[in-house]
C-alpha cells in the first residue's frame, strides 16, 4: 500500500472517530454503550493504521 493511500485511509478514520466523539455527546443514556463499543473499534482502526503510516515513513 501506498504512503498516499493509508493517509487517505488515516484521514477517514480520524473522521469517523471525530464523528462518533461527537455522537456520544449528544447520545441519550440508552445509547451511549453502544456508540462507546464503537468509538473504541474506530480508535483501534486509526491507531493501526498511525501504526503502518509511521513504519512506511521510517
Amino acid at each position: 500500500m501506498s504512503i498516499r493511500l493509508i493517509a487517505t485511509e488515516l484521514y477517514s478514520a480520524q473522521k469517523k472517530v471525530s464523528k462518533l466523539e461527537n455522537e456520544l455527546e449528544a447520545a441519550n443514556i440508552n445509547d451511549k454503550d453502544q456508540i462507546r463499543e464503537k468509538l473504541r473499534v474506530a480508535r483501534s482502526e486509526k491507531q493501526q493504521l498511525r501504526n503502518i503510516l509511521d513504519g512506511r515513513k521510517a
